[in-house]
């Protein structure tokens, strides 16, 4: 498959799967949210939070094994900026009172003013982010 068509498949999976859920939950596929939920969430919330959450893990872990190579390989960084970017994404989900998911897949499809700058912002974050780790630090992780 073309390095086109794969990342092109993928939102389109991503996008059919918010719009079920909404659909059918009446929910939006906001991950922070959804995962977030399963810990003090409304009784009978709890088995569809797992079944997505899961869906999403499992579809990854499939895909390794079926198809490996599409993931490409891994230079994971020290655990140190693993548990670093942890804290802070899960800083900002809090700040920006949703996550990527949230608004840039569901809040912009719903022509959200409030998502669209969230995303801008994300979007700005990473890229300054990936620039200041690089280039200024010296570091490819």
């Amino acid at each position: 498959m073309s390095s086109l068509l794969l990342p092109l498949l993928g939102g389109a999976l991503i996008g059919l799967s918010a719009s079920l859920l909404l659909l059918f939950n009446g929910r939006i596929a906001g991950i922070s949210g959804i995962a977030g939920g399963l810990f003090g969430g409304m009784k009978g919330e709890r088995g569809w939070r797992l079944a997505f959450l899961g869906g999403l893990v499992g579809g990854g872990l499939l895909l390794r094994v079926v198809w490996p190579e599409t993931l490409g390989t891994s230079h994971a960084p020290g655990s140190g900026w693993l548990v670093a970017a942890g804290l802070l994404v899960g800083v900002g989900t809090r700040l920006g009172n949703g996550c990527t998911s949230g608004h840039g897949v569901c809040g912009l499809a719903r022509g959200s003013r409030r998502s669209f700058v969230a995303t801008l912002t994300f979007m700005a974050t990473g890229a300054l982010t990936v620039f200041f780790v690089r280039h200024v630090l010296g570091s490819a992780g």
